[in-house]
C-alpha cells in the first residue's frame, strides 16, 4: 500500500489524490451577487448538507491552486449574504462546467452558459430555472481554512426555499431518486451519473440491531466465496434463525440437490452451499441465505 505524508505533497498532487479518492462529490451550483448586482455563477462540488434542523448546506469556494487567488463566489457571499444552491443533473452538466470558466468579474456565467435566470422569492441571486432543485439561503457565516493556495471557505448557508420541478416526484409527492438524474464530481475530468441501473439499497437497521459479522461460524467469515458485502448483509439480521428452521432448509429443492451431489464431500459441499447462499443474497432474499450457510 501506497503511504503518503501530506506535508511531504504540494497542493496539485494533494488536490489529485483526495479528489480522485473523496468522490463522488455532490454538485452545489451556486449563483450569487456582488454589492453593484453583478451576477455570479459557478459550480463546487467541496459541497454537502451538513444539518436539517436547521437545514443547513456547506460548500467551498477554495483559493485557487494555481495563484492563491479567491473567486468570486466568495467575493460575493462576504458582500451579500445570499445564494442559491441549484442541484445539477445530467441534462445540465455540460453547461454547468463551463460555467466555472474563470470570467472576468462583473461576466454573468448565467448568460455565457445559456441557463435561465429565475426570479427567487427571498433572496437576490436568480435561481437557475433549468435545476431540478433550487434552494434559497442565507449564508450565516464564511470560515476561512488558511490564506495558502488550495485553502477552503466555508460558506454555511441556510435553506430558507426549496423549489423542485414536479417531474422528478413520485405518486407520494417525494423526490424520486431514479428520476432526478443526478451527477456528481469525481477526480479529474471525470463525472458520474446515478442511473436507474447504478442504483441500489443497503438495509439500515434503525430500531434493531443486527447480530454482526462477529456471530458467524467462523468458517462463513473465512468463505472464499462470500465476499465482505454478503457477510454485512448476513450481519444485519436481528437474530439467527432457529435449529428447526434451518434444518427445514434441507428440504428447498436446490439445496437438496446439493446435499445429495456432495455426501461425504465436505469441501465442495460448503462451497457450493456459499454459492446458493451468495446468489440468494443478490436477489436480496438475506434470511434463506443465513440458513443456507448455517446448514
Amino acid at each position: 500500500m501506497l503511504t503518503l505524508k501530506t506535508s511531504d505533497l504540494s497542493p496539485m498532487q494533494l488536490q489529485n489524490y483526495l479528489q480522485y479518492a473523496i468522490a463522488p462529490r455532490p454538485i452545489c451550483f451556486a449563483s450569487t451577487i456582488d454589492s453593484e448586482g453583478n451576477i455570479n455563477l459557478s459550480p463546487f462540488s467541496f459541497f454537502n448538507m451538513f444539518s436539517t434542523n436547521p437545514p443547513m448546506c456547506i460548500f467551498s469556494p477554495a483559493r485557487r491552486v494555481r495563484d492563491n487567488t479567491t473567486k468570486h463566489s466568495l467575493q460575493n457571499v462576504l458582500e451579500v449574504k445570499e445564494c442559491v444552491i441549484n442541484i445539477v443533473d445530467y441534462a445540465m452538466v455540460q453547461q454547468t462546467s463551463l460555467a466555472s470558466t474563470e470570467y472576468a468579474k462583473g461576466v454573468n456565467e448565467f448568460e455565457k452558459a445559456g441557463f435561465t435566470m429565475l426570479e427567487s422569492h427571498l433572496v437576490k441571486p436568480p435561481r437557475v430555472a433549468e435545476a431540478p432543485v433550487q434552494l434559497e439561503c442565507v449564508v450565516k457565516e464564511v470560515i476561512p481554512l488558511g490564506d495558502q493556495h488550495g485553502a477552503g471557505n466555508l460558506v454555511l448557508a441556510e435553506i430558507k426555499l426549496i423549489h423542485i420541478k414536479e417531474e422528478i416526484l413520485d405518486s407520494e409527492g417525494k423526490i424520486d431518486q431514479a428520476k432526478i438524474d443526478l451527477v456528481a464530481r469525481l477526480g479529474g475530468d471525470w463525472y458520474c451519473r446515478v442511473t436507474p441501473e447504478s442504483l441500489f439499497k443497503v438495509a439500515k437497521p434503525l430500531t434493531t440491531l443486527g447480530i454482526g459479522v462477529d456471530a458467524l461460524p467462523v468458517s462463513v467469515r473465512n468463505s472464499s466465496v462470500l465476499t465482505g458485502n454478503d457477510l454485512g448483509m448476513l450481519g444485519n439480521i436481528e437474530h439467527l434463525p432457529t435449529n428447526e428452521e434451518i434444518d427445514a432448509m434441507r428440504w428447498n429443492s436446490n439445496v437438496k440437490d446439493i446435499l445429495d451431489a456432495t455426501i461425504g464431500d465436505e469441501t465442495n459441499r460448503e462451497r457450493e452451499l456459499h454459492e446458493l447462499a451468495h446468489q440468494l443474497l443478490t436477489i436480496g432474499n438475506v434470511v434463506d441465505a443465513l440458513k443456507v450457510v448455517l446448514l
